[in-house]
């Protein structure tokens, strides 16, 4: 691994330090993430609610304000259709919560991925039209593709609303609406709005912010009573699960979500935290739901009826959600076993075929599409580079695909889609589905375009250092100042920090033998505890300078909160 470290003029950190007010340490790490000015790295520790946008600058919103109210006024038939990830969970739970306050009875429709494929599906339509047709139709996290799915809602004389965040392949749907920043947004120009790369949950969030807006202003009593601040526990779930750059607006949204998931008196989501070993003491962070609470939200869809979640979302039924969780639970362990089984599997398969490919394709009869994308995200990490796995699913492979930073995998699939029968997605996950014929050429071109997109940029992974410390340095203090920088994910790393020349003097343990425990000397008596996750083949020799990459964690554990360093990479030193 390539360990990256461009220095930062002394003079701008110190200066930015004084002028902002925080330490050397916040100071270098503002900087090198492009927060130079006092002004903008306030904004950025500070993302408050009040730093919203008006909803009615995201295209088409006036529009879709305007018929979600007359379909209130109107006392409408509604389907809510959802995406079974956890954006489009979310998504669903949202908004068929606050339209219930608003005295509508909205039947929701979740995919079902091994009877509908993916998304706004003509089986998924006909499932949700069972019941009779509604007045309006609103397909989140999905439909920005379905010209001929959306054309035959209309046919039908239903209208249509679209509210997805999902690149558009050719050309946007000609008949309903559609919320898209992507789509009906100034894509083009620079700078892109806070609001330019909401996930669909987000999008809701500025749907109905704009609803009450517009009922509050016509004096209706219930727009009044809605806070839309105790919904951000569900936009903060859709927003850090799906990947999109946690900047801008997903920030202030993430960030907000967090400390309203934290105290959530949702029973579902409450008794989700608890089958997930979340404490309802301990801080929640974006790991805990990409991680914990994500993966068993996703499970039901993967294995079975994503319903289930949303259902699991909107109910006020301790007992139900207590059964649900564990429920949840059921299918996530089930979901490991398969995953892990295809993972040893997958990487076996790169070793012998495809270790010189620039962008993988892997398949096999044998594996469920339905938890493939996870196996993506493994074997795209430990190999960096860009790869696609796809399972059996009659005459067709699909699965999904995930990619390394600096490759936009929507960029790559654009030059090469032929054979394939549907994708789309976004530029760090895809979804991809096409004939079995069609695999030994398709796996060329997607070699070929990645090899085109990226040149020689992924031959070795890349590990950026943020700062160099030394061990005096860390210590609690500096840890609530970092806390400032939360939450971390796209678009927002959590910070590497460098420690030079520093020995281990104390043997590391090794625990199920997979992982380490270590411990540093800081210099003054102190010992730093850490550890290496499935590092215990790579221990670092006793009593020799190293330099060590680090990241910086609160353990709680037995309701205390510890310093926790976890090592992500080690060297001699120089």
């Amino acid at each position: 691994m390539l360990w990256i470290h461009t220095p930062i003029p002394a003079g701008e950190v110190e200066d930015l330090s004084k002028r902002a007010g925080v330490g050397p340490v916040v100071a270098e790490l503002l900087v090198r993430r492009g927060h130079r000015d006092p002004s903008a790295a306030s904004d950025f520790l500070h993302p408050d609610l009040s730093r919203l946008e008006d909803p009615f600058l995201v295209g088409n919103l006036v529009a879709a304000v305007a018929r979600l109210r007359a379909a209130i006024l109107a006392r409408e038939r509604v389907v809510v259709l959802g995406d079974y990830d956890v954006d489009g969970v979310s998504s669903t739970a949202l908004l068929v919560s606050v339209l219930r306050r608003f005295g509508l009875d909205p039947t929701f429709v979740v995919p079902r991925r091994s009877e509908d494929g993916y998304g706004l599906s003509l089986s998924a339509i006909d499932r949700a039209l069972e019941v009779g047709s509604p007045g309006l139709f609103i397909a989140l996290d999905c439909g920005t593709n379905s010209h001929e799915e959306v054309a035959y809602l209309a046919g039908k004389g239903i209208d249509v609303l679209v509210v997805d965040h999902h690149r558009s392949k050719d050309r946007t749907p000609q008949r309903g609406l559609m919320v898209n920043p992507h789509v009906e947004g100034p894509a083009g120009e620079a700078p892109q709005p806070a609001w330019q790369h909401l996930c669909t949950v987000g999008l809701v969030f500025k749907l109905l912010h704009g609803l009450l807006k517009q009922l509050r202003t016509e004096n209706h009593p219930v727009a009044a009573r809605i806070k839309l601040r105790d919904y951000l526990d569900l936009v903060a779930l859709g927003t850090i699960a799906d990947l999109v750059p946690l900047l801008g607006e997903n920030r202030i949204l993430a960030r907000n979500g967090l400390r309203i998931l934290q105290e959530s008196a949702r029973p579902g989501l409450r008794a989700l935290m608890e089958v997930s070993g979340i404490s309802s003491t301990q801080m929640i962070l974006p790991v805990d739901i990409s991680f914990r609470l994500g993966p068993r939200i996703n499970a039901s869809g993967r294995l079975a009826d994503a319903a289930l979640s949303v259902d699991l979302l909107l109910t006020d039924d301790a007992g139900f959600a207590r059964e649900t969780a564990q429920q949840l639970d059921a299918f996530n362990r089930e979901r490991q076993d398969i995953e892990r089984k295809i993972t040893e599997e997958a990487e076996k398969m790169i070793e012998e075929l495809y270790a010189g490919d620039a962008g993988i394709v892997l398949f096999s009869e044998a594996w469920h599409p339905g938890v493939v994308g996870i196996v993506a995200g493994r074997v795209t990490r430990r190999y960096n580079r860009p790869c696609i796995v796809l399972g059996n699913e009659g005459d067709m492979a699909k699965g999904s695909g995930r990619s390394v930073d600096g490759i936009n995998l929507v960029d790559v699939l654009g030059t090469c889609p032929e054979g394939l029968s549907s994708w789309g997605g976004h530029p760090m996950a895809v979804g991809v589905s096409l004939p079995k014929s069609e695999l030994d050429g398709f796996r060329s071109r997607f070699a070929g375009a990645v090899r085109s997109h990226a040149g020689d940029g992924i031959a070795e992974a890349r590990l950026g250092i943020a700062a160099w410390l030394s061990p005096e340095q860390i210590t609690e203090a500096l840890m609530d100042e970092l806390d400032a920088l939360h939450p971390y994910g796209q678009g927002n790393p959590e910070p590497v920090f460098g420690l030079r020349g520093v020995p281990l003097n104390r043997r590391p343990e090794i625990f199920k033998a997979r992982h380490f425990r270590f411990w540093l000397e800081d210099g003054r008596g102190r010992a730093l505890a850490g550890v290496a996750w499935k590092m215990a083949d790579r221990i670092p020799p006793l009593g020799i300078p190293l330099d060590l990459a680090l990241e910086l964690k609160w353990n709680f554990f037995n309701d205390r909160r510890l310093l926790q360093l976890e090592l992500v990479d080690w060297r001699r030193a120089s």
